[in-house]
């Protein structure tokens, strides 16, 4: 008979050998591991259910669900379950192996659920473990855009480029950025270059496509939507873009069959919606465009286009009152384009009301330069500064605040609520661009400009070249704005907004011959693209 001793010692060796082991629960080491890589092959291919397999009959087999938390949390958010992933990525802890991974995932999952800050910290501390993975720094980018920090989501897209050149989405990504930066012209390369590594790949397919569109290349724009349906058949962003093309040549019965087939995958994308009420428009079916711009009202209430669209659709049922109510005190703003105020005009013509609607009329054929203002605040400005003073740095609470003092004459205070803003937030371009804004209120337009400069240095597009437009025009520079409206045509070419705003420019410089050859070009593209 074996001594009690003996027993307990070789007990104590069991434990010492069993704590050395790394915990797996009953499943064997090698089982564990197949599933994993099983797993993770289907992961690089964006197939989340054939993931999941594996990786349930491992832990039913056994294996501690932290062992393969990561992994299963993948799977779900690939597979579109937020919820069940929020469970599984917050219901343990992650093994040493996969915890850089885990945060990575709890950081998109946060970011996709739009909580930036949570998904900040997650992300933080994912690159505290793991600061060389580049598709970490591609969602660290996402996060910063989406938080207004451009010039912070372009260091970060850099980031992931030089980590891994050959990532389609890095590639992707800084394409984006350089679009938004510099221009349709400058991102071409970017989109390019991602296909040759991978040419089959969705994503780039589709920018690649729409950044074509946006220049005009409607046939390459086209040979690529093709290709996008053969890789991915159904693919709405595609249908949606040909759909775009043959509204553009005025084949409305075409562009509304080709449109109704992405069904309800794109219901709530602004430009789908407003695409819808044109074609409806176009078609006839007043009811069903009045319905499409109304929402279009509600979902973008400055958008000042469909409001526009949205007063003429209600109009042209007769709905006159209506469409007065839906001018409201846009229309009696002094930056209220033309066609607004004849559309409203005609309303209240239409309703007997003659003074008002002949007032408007006339100011409509007022084609003298109408100086920007800001839109008017919905709330007093005591209530205004309440809400500033609680979260001073966050745009939603400064912007509002901005405006009524703005309303209110109150522009130094104005100037200083929007450097305030700009400081805690020096990488976002709207920052920069509401300081020039109030330093151009105060009639500094020196200091206006070359925030407008900056602000053009982090993101290039049609606001901030009408701001510098305007400001250069109000300095006297009438031949430096005409040169960099030029220059953001050459990098958006055929943009009707930018093309008018030449047009304009080359009349002030008393380049009749010049002006008349781009009204030319627009007026055959009205002809091209009946609205």
């Amino acid at each position: 008979m074996r001594s009690p001793s003996k027993h307990l010692g070789a007990a104590l060796a069991l434990l010492l050998l069993a704590g050395a082991m790394p915990v797996r629960g009953d499943a064997s080491g090698d089982a564990l591991d197949a599933a994993l890589a099983k797993a993770r092959a289907a992961l690089a291919k964006g197939d989340g259910i054939a993931a999941e397999a594996p990786l349930r009959s491992a832990v039913r087999s056994g294996a501690a669900a932290d062992t393969v938390r990561a992994e299963l949390g993948e799977a779900l958010l690939l597979q579109g379950d937020r919820r069940e992933a929020r469970k599984l990525l917050y219901g343990g802890d992650f093994i040493s192996e996969s915890a850089a991974h885990g945060w990575h995932l709890r950081g998109r999952l946060e970011l996709a659920e739009g909580r930036l800050p949570e998904a900040g910290r997650a992300f933080d501390q994912a690159l505290r473990l793991d600061g060389n993975n580049a598709t970490l720094w591609i969602d660290i980018a996402r996060l910063r855009f989406s938080g207004g920090e451009q010039a912070q989501a372009i260091d970060a897209a850099d980031r992931a480029v030089q980590l891994n050149p050959k990532d389609p989405r890095a590639l992707e990504l800084r394409g984006l950025l350089i679009r938004e930066q510099f221009g349709l012209f400058a991102a071409l390369p970017w989109f390019e270059a991602g296909l040759q590594v991978a040419p089959n790949d969705v994503g780039l397919l589709s920018e690649y496509a729409a950044t074509l569109g946006d220049m005009g290349q409607y046939r390459a724009m086209l040979v690529v939507c093709r290709k996008l349906t053969s890789v991915d058949p159904g693919n709405v962003r595609a249908l949606y873009l040909q759909a775009v093309l043959a509204a553009r040549a005025g084949q409305t019965t075409l562009a509304r069959k080709i449109l109704q087939q992405t069904g309800t995958a794109l219901r709530d994308v602004p430009a789908v919606v407003l695409l819808n009420g044109i074609l409806e428009y176009r078609a006839g079916n007043g009811n069903l465009a009045v319905g499409h711009f109304n929402r279009l009202v509600r979902m973008q209430p400055d958008n000042l286009q469909a409001r526009m669209l949205f007063v003429r659709a209600l109009s042209r049922q007769g709905l006159n009152a209506e469409a007065v109510e839906a001018a409201g005190l846009w229309v009696k703003q002094g930056f209220a384009p033309p066609y607004l105020l004849a559309s409203t005009g005609q309303a209240y013509l239409a309703i007997g009301r003659k003074v008002e609607g002949a007032a408007m009329l006339a100011r409509a054929d007022d084609l003298g330069e109408r100086p920007a203002q800001p839109i008017p605040p919905a709330q007093s400005l005591g209530a205004l500064a309440i809400s500033y003073a609680d979260a001073p740095n966050f745009a939603g609470n400064a912007v509002p605040y901005l405006r009524g003092l703005i309303s209110a004459g109150e522009g130094p205070r104005a100037k200083s609520v929007a450097d305030r803003l700009r400081l805690a937030n020096p990488g976002a371009v709207d920052a920069w661009l509401l300081s020039a804004d109030t330093r151009m209120a105060l009639g500094d337009r020196l200091g206006a400009l070359d925030m407008y400069g900056r602000a053009a240095m982090i993101r290039f597009n049609l606001p901030t070249l009408l701001r510098i437009d305007h400001a250069m025009r109000a300095l006297g520079r009438p031949a430096d704005a005409n040169a960099m409206v030029a220059r953001y045509l050459r990098q958006n070419p055929g943009n009707p907004q930018a093309l008018k705003l030449l047009a304009y420019g080359r009349t002030a410089v008393s380049d009749d011959v010049g002006a008349a050859r781009i009204e030319a070009v627009l007026q055959a593209r009205a002809l091209r693209n009946p609205s």
